[in-house]
């Protein structure tokens, strides 16, 4: 069993530069916690088998939904549950989110395409 690390966040945050590509920085209980720089928007998109959670580390995040919208500033978090269809859009130029979901979760959930991320970096 290895000790407990820190995390820093800012310095993980400094060694990649590329959008919408999650990295993973740490792992509990068949969890990742991941990181991502994002821009602009994303895909819909839903996950039937995974609750989601997002936290803005910098930044803002608007996440719509088919009949509403949320928005979720610096500091704060969100959890959307699994089956509900969502569009994450950064509100600012770059927006750094943190999500925490089973390490089965795919970024881009039911939609697919070529945004999907299938071998993640740890970092």
């Amino acid at each position: 069993m290895s000790l407990p690390q820190t995390v820093n966040l800012p310095e993980k945050f400094g060694q990649f530069t590329e959008r919408w590509q999650p990295k993973i920085v740490a792992e509990l209980n068949g969890q990742h916690v991941k990181i991502a720089r994002i821009a602009g928007e994303f895909e819909w998109h839903a996950h039937e088998q995974e609750d989601e959670l997002f936290m803005v580390v910098r930044g803002v995040l608007r996440l719509k939904f088919r009949d509403s919208e949320a928005v979720v500033n610096e500091g704060e978090l969100i959890v959307v549950p699994r089956g509900v269809e969502h569009l994450p859009v950064a509100e600012t130029e770059e927006t750094w989110i943190m999500m925490f979901e089973p390490a089965s979760t795919v970024n881009t959930g039911t939609a697919g395409g070529e945004r999907t991320v299938t071998e993640l970096q740890r970092l």
